[in-house]
């Protein structure tokens, strides 16, 4: 019988998946912040062959990543012998932007023999679906905003720096890089209304050919109230393609703050 494995990073996401999967095998790390309660494994990433026995022990077969990990600090007089044989290959990856390290992430666990999940196809509610979801109908200046948010991302794409934009009157306002949502909606929310010339949207997607296995974006309460306080219109996600963490309260973030929130295909 398949057993899952959670590797759990911060935020509601790896609490969702362990209620919703309560015989999975979860994991912690030293040094990430986590919401975990109950059963936990703790390990240390400089030990990541103890990891992979750990886990063959338990009988684990696939596992999903969920919650932020971030970029944590590597004490290389730590590591052991699995580290070491990853580590030519991770090392240059982490100078790297996050689809190089996930893609490194994701080939070694498989060449462990495990097979890696996407929080979604455990948890398929938790996607984004086509259409308004919550707030009143964007204006006819947010859609377009929309329009030209999606072609700066598409541009980038191809950079591998971030999954979110903020355009208004069809200027772009700020681009999510490595320092996350909430920095780009706080750079956003200082812009000095001499520059603004309307409200705007955030618009939020997976850059394209991005493996959603590991990094399918995701947003949730506090990033409707990060957004309302940038003071744009509304939110605009991936249909499908991006997670809602924490539904019930993101609708009510967003209903408190008067921001839309749509899914598109885009």
């Amino acid at each position: 019988m398949s057993k899952l494995a959670i590797l759990c990073g911060g935020g509601n996401l790896p609490p969702a998946l362990a209620e919703a999967h309560p015989d999975a095998h979860c994991v912690v790390f030293d040094g990430v912040a986590h919401a975990m309660r109950g059963n936990v494994h703790q390990h240390r990433f400089e030990e990541m062959g103890a990891l992979f026995a750990a886990l063959h022990e338990a009988g684990v077969t696939k596992l999903v990543m969920a919650g932020a990990l971030g970029r944590p600090a590597l004490d290389p007089t730590r590591f052991d012998a699995g580290m070491m044989a990853i580590a030519p290959r991770l090392l240059p990856a982490l100078q790297g932007g996050d689809d190089a390290i996930l893609r490194l992430i994701i080939a070694v666990f498989e060449e462990q023999g495990f097979e890696v999940v996407g929080a979604h196809s455990l948890l398929p509610a938790i996607c984004a679906e086509e259409g308004l979801i919550a707030g009143p109908a964007p204006s006819d200046a947010a859609l377009s905003d929309t329009t030209r948010a999606v072609s700066i991302l598409d541009t980038l794409s191809p950079l591998d720096v971030g999954q979110g934009v903020v355009v208004a009157a069809g200027l772009c306002l700020g681009i999510e890089t490595l320092q996350g949502t909430d920095a780009l909606l706080r750079f956003v929310g200082k812009t000095p209304q001499s520059l603004r010339r309307g409200k705007g949207v955030f618009v939020k997607a997976p850059k394209r050919g991005q493996d959603l296995r590991v990094d399918m974006p995701a947003i949730g309460p506090a990033t409707v109230d990060a957004a309302a306080a940038a003071g744009v219109e509304g939110i605009v996600v991936e249909a499908g393609k991006v997670m809602i963490i924490d539904r019930a309260k993101t609708i009510a973030a967003l209903e408190r703050s008067g921001l839309f929130l749509m899914g598109r295909v885009l």
